[in-house]
């Protein structure tokens, strides 16, 4: 069982990279949707420019891994797709797990593409690449889950789409990408505290900042909190709507 459960994994990653992810307008998205955001703050505030890498790759990961795998799961229940795949030997949270895998691929992917880049033209070097990595893994797999938890609560993919928007663009502004928590009012610090993309961007920017792992820790316990509680509300929520 368990076997199947991680051939079914891989060959679902695998079907949704190639049928939705790697496509260029969704590369493009990826991008240079960050991008812009990062460059637009950045002339209407003039400042270190470096600063704002780790927020950057925060954005790219969320709006990779999450884009997608919002809509890829609802669209696929209209069209009868998803129906198919349960038929096969394989359990409902593998099923769910390779559309995480797929997303989280992808966010990595293009994620991969904007640190390239910031290498290249910031000079920014991060000093703890283990730390890096990890908080790369781990943001992608509580990003993907949060896609795939807004694809499974709603039935149109225009709702998706909707909930999806929603629930990001307050996170992206609220998370510590362009206004660092200690300058927010107190009460938004503790809505902050409940975005798993405040957790990414501390991660990050302690990635860059020294090789000590301080109170980064936190940061990747809470990512791999959420990430597991939103998994595990998205199977649950998958699973009531097919029985």
């Amino acid at each position: 069982m368990l076997a199947d459960d991680l051939r079914g994994m891989g060959y679902i990653a695998l079907k949704d990279l190639r049928a939705y992810y790697f496509k260029p307008p969704n590369i493009s998205w990826g991008i240079l949707f960050p991008f812009a955001f990062v460059l637009a703050f950045a002339i209407r505030n003039p400042g270190e420019l470096r600063e704002l890498v780790p927020g950057l790759l925060a954005l790219t990961l969320l709006f990779g891994t999450s884009s997608m795998e919002a809509i890829v799961i609802v669209f696929e229940q209209r069209i009868g797709a998803m129906e198919r795949l349960m038929l096969a030997p394989i359990r409902l949270p593998a099923l769910l797990a390779g559309k995480l895998l797929g997303g989280m691929a992808f966010g990595l992917a293009v994620t991969l593409v904007v640190l390239v880049i910031s290498l290249l033209v910031f000079g920014t070097i991060p000093a703890n690449w283990p730390l890096l990595i990890l908080a790369l893994l781990l943001a992608a797999a509580a990003f993907s889950a949060l896609g795939a938890f807004v694809s499974v609560a709603v039935r149109e993919v225009f709702e998706a789409q909707t909930l999806a928007n929603f629930i990001r663009f307050p996170m992206m502004f609220l998370g510590g990408v362009f206004v660092p928590l200690a300058a927010m009012p107190g009460w938004l610090q503790v809505v902050a505290r409940l975005l798993p993309l405040t957790y990414a961007v501390e991660a990050l920017q302690a990635a860059f900042a020294g090789p000590s792992w301080g109170t980064a820790g936190l940061d990747l316990g809470a990512l791999a909190a959420f990430a597991a509680v939103l998994f595990g509300l998205a199977v649950r929520t998958l699973a009531r709507r097919v029985d």
